[in-house]
């Protein structure tokens, strides 16, 4: 059974710093494309950063290129979103997602993902 669990989000202040972590179990991370995405209040979720494994390349959507980096720990089967210098518009419910099979090509577009975590809030106030 798949199962993906978020977490690490909260608030922070402008110009803060989370690392999320998405841990997951019932598939083998090594062989899998995985993303991060974000859905802010009235707006449709987003891809924010994958990675592809047939590729071996990183997507970074332009709002958070050169603040955020995502990377895989396969042995302990965990994906990290670290997030820097975040913004007010940084603010949404993150989620970490994988695709329906190892060893596949995907564009960081959510319907291109099947199996989703329960999210985690991050919220960037002063």
């Amino acid at each position: 059974q798949v199962q993906l669990a978020e977490s690490g989000g909260g608030l922070v202040q402008p110009g803060g710093s989370l690392r999320l972590s998405c841990a997951t179990s019932g598939f083998n991370l090594k062989y899998y494309s995985m993303g991060w995405f974000r859905q802010a209040p009235g707006k449709e979720r987003e891809g924010v950063s994958c990675i592809n494994i047939m590729s071996g390349s990183t997507y970074y959507a332009d709002s958070v290129k050169g603040r955020f980096t995502i990377s895989k720990d396969n042995d302990k089967n965990t994906v990290y979103l670290q997030m820097n210098s975040l913004e007010p518009e940084d603010t949404a419910v993150y989620y970490c997602a994988a695709p329906p099979m190892a060893y596949s090509d995907h564009e960081c577009v959510p319907h291109e993902y099947d199996w989703w975590g329960q999210g985690t809030q991050v919220t960037v106030s002063s």
